[in-house]
């Protein structure tokens, strides 16, 4: 599971906020059903079901081809992520963050006041033993949960988990049902609303029970399991934990162990149950990380000064969900909250502002490798200002250079910058999809 940034509230009203009147390119293909289109924008669409982005129309290709999307001032740029050639876009004001679907295809781009849904043009659609792969120009399909202030998203278990901060409303859909349900409106969800809105994050687990944050406009205290119930409002906590001030963030280790970040240590769910792995520190924050289904240790930034306007910390925390245990590894290099990353093989990677990927063992706290990427960077004060960004997918890790307006393409298995990309805007945030 993965997650993007932001909180539980009142169901959010879903927006059709329809970017114009777009034409519906019916397509046939040589195998798969046919539906008919709606009104609406059908860029969830497969050329089967009527639709697809506005355009030349989608064209099938041999293989899934992988995109990159980043924001930048003005809107959302695509890459190739193979090629690292320019794609498309969309023009979009404002600052915006972005979150993968979950469904391969689609990102959710956080708005001032909605998850507006953004086609990337890739997707494959499975038929048995096979499957066929399309290309479309990308584009924003006009659809968007409304949301006063969006905050983070989370994929788990098939599902896709948004939090509304403004209102502490959380919203959650099946993944792989998003495109189909984009030709006439929004997938179906289950809608859960917290007692206080908060900044905050939720994860809806396998046997369909949801673990929520817990605080208000004023604090953040814990993470609270509530059961599955077919109507999502009427969910009844079944066990909760406050031992974790200022919960932030999420990410899962293994199947399915979730855990939350405190400023004290981290806050572990596994088999039922709560536990607490705390920092040696009395104040000693682990706010970002990131997991893998290959590892049960958890990567995470670890920071101990409290009154810190920016705080630029050269540790990093590895939480070992099996053992309870927590090691601290000093990299001797600064890094910023969009440095961190796990590969193929659940190593550990973070980005440092020495402009270097380090590798790391995360049982043994080893770092067994430094890939020059980027030069020397300091993290700017100013968090929404863009830095350079680690983006893992696959084998291959994606680092922006922001101030070079560039991209950089990074062979986990070979440890070596294999191709660069320039661009026309200076990137900001950076995700992608696998097509």
């Amino acid at each position: 599971m993965t997650s993007s940034l932001r909180t539980p509230f009142p169901a959010p009203a879903r927006l059709g906020l329809l970017a114009g009147t777009l034409g519906l390119a019916a397509l046939l293909s040589g195998c798969g059903q046919e539906a008919g289109g709606t009104a609406g924008v059908p860029s969830g669409a497969s050329p089967h079901q009527g639709g697809g982005p506005q355009g030349a129309g989608p064209r099938e290709v041999r293989a899934p081809e992988p995109r990159l999307v980043f924001t930048h001032s003005g809107g959302v740029g695509v890459l190739d992520a193979a090629t690292l050639e320019p794609i498309g876009g969309a023009e979009l004001e404002g600052y915006n963050r972005l979150s993968p679907a979950g469904d391969g295809r689609h990102i959710l781009v956080a708005t001032g006041d909605a998850f507006r849904v953004f086609d990337s043009g890739v997707w494959t659609e499975r038929h048995g033993d096979h499957g066929h792969s399309y290309a479309a120009e990308p584009q924003l399909t006009g659809r968007a949960f409304e949301a006063s202030k969006p905050g983070h998203v989370v994929r788990h278990a098939g599902k896709t988990v948004l939090f509304n901060d403004g209102s502490g409303t959380v919203e959650a859909f099946k993944s792989d049902g998003l495109g189909a349900a984009l030709e006439s409106g929004l997938p179906a969800t289950s809608t859960y609303t917290a007692p206080d809105a908060h900044h905050g994050v939720a994860v809806e687990l396998a046997d369909g029970s949801l673990l929520v944050t817990v605080g208000d406009e004023e604090a953040r205290s814990g993470v609270a399991m509530l059961g599955a119930a077919p109507d999502g409002q009427a969910r009844a906590e079944i066990i909760r934990s406050e031992e974790c001030p200022g919960v932030h963030g999420e990410a899962v280790a293994g199947e399915e162990t979730v855990a939350f970040g405190c400023e004290d240590g981290m806050l572990i769910y596994k088999d039922g149950k709560f536990s607490k792995v705390s920092s040696p520190d009395p104040y000693g924050r682990m706010g970002n990380q990131a997991g893998s289904p290959a590892s049960p240790v958890l990567l995470a930034d670890y920071k101990v000064d409290k009154d810190a306007v920016l705080e630029r910390p050269t540790r990093i925390s590895l939480v070992n969900t099996d053992s309870g245990k927590l090691k601290l590894v000093d990299l001797g290099t600064s890094y910023s909250f969009r440095s961190l990353g796990r590969g193929p093989a659940g190593e550990a990677l973070v980005l440092g502002t020495d402009g270097a990927l380090h590798v790391v063992n995360p049982l043994t706290g080893a770092v067994t490798a430094h890939i020059p990427v980027v030069p020397a960077w300091q993290e700017p004060e100013v968090w929404q200002d863009p830095r350079p960004t680690l983006f893992v997918q696959g084998a291959m890790a994606y680092v922006s250079d922001p101030a070079a307006r560039k991209i950089h393409a990074v062979d986990l298995k070979t440890g070596r910058v294999v191709r660069s990309g320039e661009l026309e805007h200076v990137p900001d945030e950076l995700t992608g999809v696998t097509g």
